[in-house]
């Protein structure tokens, strides 16, 4: 456990040497409030659970944004500076690799989502908002954040190139977002199996968006995260013994 944390604070304080860090949150929370002023704000009449659940929902995109960003560096970094041979002569498994730097992603992404406050906070002060809706929705998002790191963190163990990790996250990301429909396009049992892996539609829109919590949600979530991170630590073993 402690090589874990060791690793975890080394690339944690990482992203804050430089302005990576600072530019990927600084993007992305302007992204979020621009979404928010636009759609969530917009023009029309809502509920204030209504406008708490859009932000949510447009959230959703951006934290997974964030955390396939925010882990492109992790791994491919390594490999292309060389110095992931360091990590493979140091006194650590694979395992405690890939646990601490998928640490490091998701503690600079609870620091992203701690900075969206603002805004279900410009709801509350406008108008009645459930603190157990507002609760619910960041657990989803938090969720949806852990997730993001862990399929960056693979996308990022398979090359070198930095862009081309991000690229590929942000492409399994969309991946899961459109199954649901494709879940409408095939027939069964493949449409009840597209339908459960649609991480936006089934797991995220109809229950953390909403106030609500489903067990078979967190399940959903933290199965991807550890099919992920598995993956990635395969993909370390095989490279350590290459």
């Amino acid at each position: 456990m402690n090589a874990v944390l060791l690793i975890a604070k080394r690339d944690f304080a990482s992203y804050f040497q430089g302005l990576t860090g600072y530019a990927i949150i600084a993007v992305l929370l302007l992204v979020d409030g621009l979404i928010f002023q636009g759609i969530a704000l917009g023009g029309r009449e809502q509920l204030s659970s209504q406008v708490l659940g859009t932000f949510f929902l447009n959230s959703h995109g951006v934290t997974f944004a964030a955390g396939v960003l925010l882990t492109m560096r992790l791994l491919a970094e390594e490999q292309h500076d060389g110095t992931i041979v360091l990590l493979f002569t140091a006194p650590v498994n694979d395992w405690q690799i890939v646990l601490g730097k998928w640490l490091a992603g998701v503690w600079v992404v609870l620091i992203f989502l701690a900075l969206t406050t603002y805004m279900p906070a410009m709801i509350f002060a406008h108008g009645s908002v459930h603190l157990g809706h507002v609760a619910a929705g960041y657990l989803g998002l938090v969720l949806t954040g852990m997730a993001a790191v862990a399929i960056g963190l693979l996308t990022s163990a398979l090359t070198k190139h930095q862009v081309l990790a991000a690229v590929s996250g942000a492409a399994i990301g969309i991946g899961f977002t459109f199954l649901n429909w494709v879940a409408k396009k095939v027939d069964g049992p493949f449409d009840e199996v597209f339908a459960y892996l649609s991480m936006y539609d089934k797991h995220f829109l109809s229950s953390f968006s909403k106030g609500a919590i489903h067990t078979r949600d967190i399940v959903f979530f933290l199965s991807i995260t550890f099919f992920f991170l598995l993956g990635t630590r395969q993909v370390l073993g095989a490279r350590r013994w290459r």
